[in-house]
């Protein structure tokens, strides 16, 4: 199954073309999803309001169906309270009702990974698509699963869960259930769901599509968005610059807004010269229904399947190099795509590396080999950051 996460910049269109790529996928003979969390956009674009119980058909081949994060929220909540019942009575809580729940702020984001996965296992469709939030944001949820499960090891380290078997024998003694093991029994379900999220995320045949507009500082912000997501390993795998004007009018106004354009995609080639750009003409007006979705398909390319890269191969895209023999070095090669030095730092922390771009932050395990080395320099040079380790005597494997 294809994944296509479709993002962008606040207000160039992204659910539109989200929409207008699935509807190209189904036009194809493709089964395809269109996941939103939108309410009122989706239903002006389609012509038809995506229900979130189930897919709502909107035409031959083409389904849509729009995240809940209210209800998923008060289901979660409402299971967690039946199985912590027993621990919530000692502390003397009292239970809330489902009709006073009301989801909490980032519910959303775990609401949409979690339909994500429920549609990745699903054998009903060949391709999803999913409208996700801007791109800032989307980085962010992208991002969340490593994050929270790293939280959960430090919070909850293995080694201490082998005291649970001990819990039930201590409940016996004391009388009373242990509510720790409530705690270590729901570490495990989100370790597991957070774990196939991240499957998903990083399987072959799902990538990022990009949107924006031709606007003066669309190609930096386009830098900025390509960085962060590369550096938590995320593939773009093209670019549509949506709503552009007819070059050639003879009214000076539209002449001029053009050519302003065609500066902006000009540079925006420039920038994405590793990844396809495709141009999406503005039709005059807001796109609405399925027959003004068919106009723009022209400049929609086809939903992409996987890619050459490291990244789109299912491989870990930051990989070691070997230059002991030569350079007495080992170099820890980070693609960036989009990153400059001016935003970027790095810190080692013990066994881990922090790589900061701009406003975006990853903590990455250092691989066994680079433990027990030192960190003697880095440098960013075409898209790549090489991080040079030396190796620290006193740790490294003498030779024979």
């Amino acid at each position: 199954m294809r994944i296509l996460l479709v993002t962008g910049p606040g207000g160039a269109g992204r659910t539109t073309l989200a929409a207008a790529t699935a509807l190209a996928g189904a036009r194809r003979g493709e089964r395809v999803l269109l996941l939103t969390t939108e309410s009122s956009a989706p239903e002006v674009v389609l012509g038809a309001r995506p229900e979130a119980a189930s897919a709502t058909p909107v035409a031959p081949g083409l389904h849509a169906r729009r995240v809940d994060p209210g209800d998923r929220f008060r289901q979660e909540f409402l299971a967690f309270q039946e199985r912590a019942g027993t621990a919530l009575d000692l502390l003397g809580a009292a239970p809330l009702d489902e009709d006073e729940l009301t989801e909490i702020p980032g519910s959303e984001a775990f609401a949409l990974l979690h339909a994500l996965r429920t549609e990745h296992a699903s054998d009903d469709w060949d391709t999803v698509v999913v409208d996700m939030p801007p791109a800032e944001e989307t980085i962010r949820l992208l991002a969340l699963p490593a994050q929270v499960r790293r939280y959960l090891r430090r919070l909850l380290p293995a080694e201490r869960q082998a005291a649970r078997a001990l819990r039930p024998v201590l409940a016996q003694l004391a009388g009373v259930p242990m509510p720790a093991q409530k705690l270590y029994e729901a570490a495990e379900r989100w370790e597991d769901e957070l774990a196939a999220v991240q499957r998903v995320i990083d399987a072959p045949d799902t990538s990022v599509r990009l949107v924006t507009e031709a606007g003066p500082v669309a190609a930096a912000n386009l830098r900025t968005i390509r960085a962060g997501l590369a550096l938590h390993g995320r593939r773009t795998d093209s670019v549509l610059v949506n709503r552009l004007l007819p070059t050639g009018s003879a009214d000076p106004f539209l002449a001029a807004l053009s050519g302003s354009q065609q500066t902006a995609l000009k540079a925006l080639r420039e920038e994405s010269a590793d990844v396809p750009v495709h141009e999406v003409p503005h039709l005059g007006r807001d796109p609405q229904g399925v027959d003004d979705l068919a106009a723009l398909l022209d400049g929609t390319p086809e939903t992409a399947g996987p890619g050459g890269t490291a990244e789109s191969a299912g491989r870990d895209p930051w990989t070691v190099e070997d230059r002991l023999a030569t350079d007495g070095i080992l170099l820890w090669r980070v693609p960036l795509p989009g990153a400059t030095r001016e935003g970027l730092a790095l810190v080692r922390r013990g066994d881990e590396i922090v790589v900061s771009v701009g406003r975006h932050r990853r903590i990455r395990t250092l691989p066994s080999a680079l433990r027990r080395c030192t960190v003697s320099g880095a440098g960013l040079r075409d898209g790549v950051l090489d991080i040079r380790f030396t190796p620290d005597p006193g740790l490294w494997p003498k030779s024979p």
